[in-house]
């Protein structure tokens, strides 16, 4: 087990699994779920276990004491004040055709955060905000399936914060936000919930790709229309008016020097005045 410990996790994953179960749409896949009450890191721990997986697979974790965001930022966790967990989904994909897949994860979270009367904004390419101050976080990484050369396994990580521990904005430097909302359902069902939503949208881009997407990721885009800049290791690269995605996943915006596309990478995109 990723984790040893006497004590009970918050949530219950047969309780997880029986309201997936409920919601299961025909054809869909039968989902496994477990917990712990604390790991290093459930994406690193089904990374790990990937060669012994047959169907996909939810880890809950309380807490995590190596969590990390995009380029290995450490994620901040309390049990009471957070959700941590990550899915496990193999797609008949190879790696190369999986551009764009980490906005679709943000536009399946946004979509599972509006049932419980949260109005998510997304931030290319993996944020998701809340009145421009991050909500949650998300973290795919990706293993090609030995036994199928054309499928690929994704490890799909999100975090996402109920409440915000006092301090926690100054120590990160960047305003951070919460979403309370969710503490009005047991965890079983928000984590039931998301993920029902986001078995839907892989299924969807397994089939379609993230063209499917771009319209609903757009109806979440926090800067849409604002000028912003794209900043590599500290150094502006690019600076316009934020136009959108196109169908690979690409950012778009409109400079003096015309319309540029922007991969994700390490860059970041920031508004100008910030």
């Amino acid at each position: 087990m990723p984790a040893e410990s006497d004590s009970v996790p918050l949530v219950r994953p047969e309780r997880i699994g029986m309201l997936l179960a409920g919601s299961d749409r025909e054809g869909q896949q039968r989902i496994d779920v477990e917990a712990v009450v604390q790991t290093g890191s459930t994406n690193v721990d089904l990374m790990q276990r990937l060669s012994g997986l047959h169907r996909p697979l939810l880890l809950v974790a309380d807490r995590q004491t190596a969590g990390r965001g995009r380029s290995g930022r450490p994620w901040h966790t309390v049990p009471e004040d957070s959700l941590t967990f990550s899915l496990a989904w193999r797609l008949q994909r190879p790696t190369h055709a999986l551009l764009g897949l980490p906005l679709a994860v943000g536009v399946a979270l946004a979509e599972s955060l509006e049932v419980f009367g949260v109005r998510p904004q997304l931030k290319w390419p993996n944020d998701v905000l809340r009145d421009g101050a991050k909500l949650a976080g998300i973290l795919i990484e990706t293993a090609s399936d030995g036994r199928r050369g054309d499928a690929t396994w994704a490890v799909i990580g999100i975090g996402i914060n109920l409440a915000v521990p006092p301090g926690l904005a100054d120590e990160l430097q960047r305003p951070v936000a919460a979403a309370p909302e969710l503490h009005r359902a047991p965890r079983e069902t928000v984590l039931a919930i998301i993920t029902s939503v986001l078995s839907g949208v892989l299924e969807e881009f397994e089939q379609r790709g993230f063209g499917a997407f771009v319209k609903r990721w757009q109806a979440f885009d926090a800067y849409a229309g604002q000028a912003v800049k794209i900043v590599d290791n500290g150094r502006v690269v690019h600076e316009g008016t934020a136009v959108g995605v196109d169908m690979m996943g690409r950012f778009l915006m409109d400079t003096e020097a015309g319309q540029v596309e922007v991969l994700a990478g390490d860059l970041s995109l920031r508004l100008q005045d910030g």
